[in-house]
């Protein structure tokens, strides 16, 4: 296979107005500019009890909403904003994830109607790619049932670590997502999961180098993933929870 033909045209991704983004200060919290909508976004399992669908729950909104403060240490007492905690806290601000595009890492798997990139760096844990049978057997399939299982497992897969591709057109497919930021919430395993940063918000590092843009992030807010600013999934194995309330609405995707 000829990852050329993909990788020329990107992630699919598209850079939000430039008045949002998100710069994470040195040794403390994500600040927010833009004011960009801030909601849960519960996980809902599907009959088979895996994940299927995002829920929104409460929306959270700054007191000063030009100057915004998320927690990256999980230490805050007033979540998701941060409180000055992380000044205590026992954990790393450092970052330590590559600047490098997300498809460099990415390993590749092709069928016959359908392609895969996978960089399992950044797996938030949402195990969206389980639903109806695991995505990396699904890629082999064929037919439209197929394609639409495919780009749904891959589509709700909130850190991008994987994308579908249509092999014909050598196109990605992205969510359309406005600008936006969701905490997210997964009842079934009972932790709280990434800040999950939605349509293209740019992410600048402490030392003023911006990150690759792309269409779907989650950024770690228990403050001990080992692939920062970006989740790798340690909050599922430490049990994090933010212990704000489920409030779930009606609006699901």
């Amino acid at each position: 296979m000829s990852e050329k033909k993909f990788t020329s045209g990107g992630t699919g991704s598209v850079a939000a107005p430039s008045t949002f983004y998100i710069k994470i200060t040195a040794d403390g919290p994500y600040l927010v500019y833009g004011n960009p909508p801030i909601d849960q976004e519960i996980i809902i399992p599907n009959e088979d009890g895996n994940s299927w669908l995002y829920q929104k729950g409460e929306h959270f909104q700054p007191v000063n909403p030009e100057h915004i403060a998320l927690c990256r240490c999980g230490c805050s007492k007033h979540q998701p904003f941060c409180d000055g905690s992380h000044k205590t806290a026992s954990w790393s601000p450092e970052e330590t994830a590559s600047f490098d595009p997300i498809l460099q890492g990415s390993q590749w798997y092709e069928g016959e109607e359908l392609v895969l990139s996978d960089n399992e760096k950044y797996c938030a844990y949402a195990r969206f790619c389980d639903a109806c049978g695991r995505v990396w057997n699904i890629v082999g399939k064929q037919g439209e049932e197929a394609k639409k299982i495919f780009f749904h497992e891959t589509g709700h897969c909130p850190s991008g670590r994987l994308i579908g591709w249509d092999k014909e057109t050598g196109k990605a497919f992205e969510p359309k997502f406005d600008p936006s930021i969701g905490l997210i919430e997964d009842p079934q395993i009972k932790v709280s999961g990434p800040i999950w940063v939605k349509g293209g918000i740019r992410i600048e590092s402490a030392d003023g180098k911006s990150y690759e843009i792309r269409n779907r992030v989650t950024l770690c807010r228990c403050g001990q993933s080992s692939n920062k600013p970006f989740c790798d999934g340690t909050h599922a194995s430490i049990h994090w929870q933010d212990r704000l309330p489920l409030e779930e609405r009606p609006e699901t995707w």
